[in-house]
């Protein structure tokens, strides 16, 4: 006999309907699973076998046929052992109910528990989007699927409580929604009120917030380049409903969501260490999963001691700053994923960390200094907005017991001034534009006028420092930010001035 169930299964970030078809056939006992499954795929036979048996049901001593549709889409991971096991039984009529509606999704263990999957709320939008009127998944699940509206999700413990609920003998009740707080406290890890000194770096660092721009610290070691960095997301707005919904989304097929919450609230902070891979970094597999520069989408990806990361690794970084999205190319299809970030960076000036420093002499020739800050090329530097030299803190600053600047302050300005960039944009009808670090040329030329005096400044700049269109650009952006910062409708001279003086300093 033939049954089918309805499952689905995940491509880079969105979810695919399969269909689970089960035939039974006489013959020897075997279960044989077809439709370019993988490993674990194949290994599901056994799962489903015990956890049927050790749920107190019947599995047939017949040959069983199990084909996941469509069969040039390869299938990966444990999520049909629920859709392939309720197949099963459908098949034996020991489960008589009408599954044409519903979506089944979940692995199992041998004692019949269901275990939460990767992907779930990718699943649920595409359910909903199918018109499929009831999603069954992992009870842990649950609440991440009941973040999309319009579909009923029934949260699974055990095998035998979904035959149960299914053939009307003890129903289970379904998830209630999640709700979403926009003004709940996020707690951070970091304050730049305990920061001590480093005004300069702070104000760049507010900048950059405000536009969404790139920054790259140079400076000695133990300056505070690295707390900075960590202090970074205490001062960027909090996510909306459809950035945190992205994020999650993100997270959630990557397998990186914690017990905290189905919906992720703080903006992300992906701090890889130099020795990552290069598919740890962008994204990649035989089946491409996303890598950091995606998970720290709509958040901060901090790259500390920049120059020990691999070549190959910081080039790829390029098309992702320039495009907000990576591409992963393979002989079976070509994915996108989202990398909307601000990227941050941090390096010593030299190997020995003291190139410049007005206290502790260098120990590296200038070739050594030369070929250490070489490592990072040209087209990098280009996509970066903001440059800012960090020095050593004095000691008058260090021992001072006067707080900075909570980060509370300037994140009350950043979110002034994002909320000009958005109303400017929303006027022009730049949907996809949020921030100025998010306009392309056109968005520049139209939004980034100069005067007299600036064009005759940016003049000087342009020939002096030998700047490149992309560069003109970036300055150009940067200075947009700053004149918002400001309240200010129009660029001026000073807000010029001030973006030029973050480009990056020749070595002498």
């Amino acid at each position: 006999m033939l049954a089918k169930v309805q499952s689905c299964a995940i491509v880079g970030l969105d979810a695919e309907q399969i269909e689970v078809e089960v035939d039974i056939t006489n013959g020897l006992e075997r279960l044989t699973v077809v439709g370019l499954p993988s490993a674990a795929v194949r290994e599901s036979g056994e799962r489903v076998r015990s956890a049927i048996a050790n749920s107190g049901f019947h599995f047939p001593s017949h040959r069983l046929t199990v084909n996941l549709a469509p069969a040039d889409l390869r299938k990966e991971g444990p999520a049909y052992d629920l859709p392939i096991a309720l197949g099963i039984m459908a098949a034996t009529r020991q489960v008589l109910a009408d599954l044409d509606d519903a979506l089944i999704v979940g692995e199992l263990g041998l004692d019949g528990a269901v275990r939460p999957v990767n992907g779930v709320l990718s699943m649920a939008a595409m359910a909903q989007k199918s018109g499929y009127r009831r999603l069954f998944v992992p009870q842990p699940n649950a609440p991440e699927a009941a973040l999309v509206e319009g579909i009923d999700v029934f949260p699974v413990e055990r095998l035998s409580d979904i035959v149960a609920h299914l053939s009307g003998q003890n129903e289970i009740p379904p998830q209630t929604p999640t709700a979403f707080n926009p003004g709940e406290e996020i707690v951070y890890a970091v304050d730049f009120q305990d920061i001590r000194g480093q005004e300069h770096a702070k104000r760049a660092f507010e900048i950059a917030c405000a536009g969404s721009h790139n920054v790259r610290m140079v400076g000695p070691p133990g300056s505070g380049k690295t707390l900075m960095a960590r202090a970074l997301p205490s001062v960027l707005p909090a996510a909306t409903l459809s950035e945190s919904l992205e994020i999650t989304r993100i997270y959630s097929v990557a397998g990186e969501l914690d017990g905290d919450g189905p919906l992720v609230r703080p903006r992300p902070f992906r701090a890889p260490h130099h020795t990552i891979s290069h598919a740890g970094l962008v994204g990649g597999g035989t089946m491409p999963r996303p890598g950091e520069i995606s998970l720290a989408h709509r958040g901060v990806l901090f790259l500390d001691e920049l120059p020990e990361f691999g070549s190959k690794n910081l080039e790829s970084l390029r098309q992702p700053l320039e495009d907000k999205i990576i591409t992963i190319s393979r002989a079976s299809g070509t994915l996108s994923f989202p990398a909307n970030f601000m990227f941050v960076a941090a390096m010593n000036p030299c190997p020995c960390g003291f190139y410049g420093d007005d206290r502790k002499p260098c120990s590296c020739s200038m070739s050594t200094v030369q070929r250490y800050q070489g490592r990072i090329s040209g087209p990098l530097l280009d996509r970066i907005d903001l440059h800012v030299d960090v020095a050593r803190v004095p000691f008058e600053k260090l021992s001072s017991l006067d707080a900075g600047e909570p980060s509370s302050q300037l994140r009350r300005r950043v979110e002034q001034a994002r909320a000009r960039q958005q109303a400017r944009f929303a006027q022009q009808d730049k949907a996809h534009i949020v921030v100025n670090g998010d306009m392309g040329p056109a968005e520049v030329q139209r939004y980034c006028q100069l005067r007299d005096s600036g064009k005759n400044l940016m003049q000087a700049a342009v020939r002096q420092m030998d700047l490149s269109a992309r560069a003109y650009h970036r300055i150009l952006k940067l200075a947009r930010t700053i004149a918002d910062l400001a309240g200010e409708a129009d660029i001026d001279t000073p807000h010029l001035a001030e973006a030029l003086q973050y480009r990056p300093r020749l070595i002498m």
